[in-house]
């Protein structure tokens, strides 16, 4: 490689490491801002969302289509839990509760879990009655999460290219659920 060469390599992996985004908060540890609760009850307590009542969801108020979304979650109840993360979702309908898809489940046995991929893997990485991890990172079709460090799927076929991202509230049948270390990269606002 001759002088020129290598100082263009360099540069343009500078370029590529100046343009790399770092995660943006969606939750200050303090208050819901940023945040609509939809026909549930949620609060900040110890540092975190905790979704304390209703069916419904805890919407971001900003759309989302290419991200990498991340959160560490806890289910509060014993013996059933559910909730979910939402993306590229529409808004739920007056006859039931939540969007229709996209779903990262959290449900008892199916934690980690979307229809349309491997779901046996996904629910083998969850931790009981500690905290968890997801990496969600979403590009053009494709969706992959990363549960707990470790890759449980990739699925194809995700429509449309933009939509809402929110926190799924399922309280009166799957418990009360916290999550705290909520971030996200914008992968569309480089663009």
């Amino acid at each position: 490689m001759n002088q020129f060469t290598l100082s263009v390599v360099s540069f343009t992996l500078l370029a590529g490491m100046a343009c790399a985004q770092e995660p943006v908060s969606l939750f200050d540890g303090k208050t819901l801002q940023g945040w609509k609760a939809i026909t549930c009850e949620a609060e900040v307590v110890d540092g975190a969302i905790l979704l304390k009542a209703g069916n419904g969801i805890l919407l971001a108020d900003k759309q989302y289509g290419d991200f990498i979304f991340e959160c560490d979650w806890k289910a509060l109840h014993k013996e059933m839990w559910d909730s979910g993360v939402y993306f590229r979702c529409g808004l739920p309908t007056k006859d039931f509760p939540w969007p229709k898809e996209y779903q990262v489940n959290m449900r008892r046995g199916q934690e980690g879990s979307i229809d349309g991929a491997d779901k046996t893997k996904a629910a083998s990485l969850y931790k009981p009655g500690e905290w968890n991890h997801y990496k969600l990172t979403v590009k053009g079709k494709t969706a992959e999460l990363e549960f707990n460090g470790e890759k449980a799927w990739s699925r194809d076929g995700i429509e449309p290219a933009k939509g809402n991202l929110c926190l799924q509230a399922e309280v009166p049948g799957g418990g009360q659920f916290l999550f705290k270390k909520i971030t996200i990269v914008d992968l569309d606002a480089k663009k």
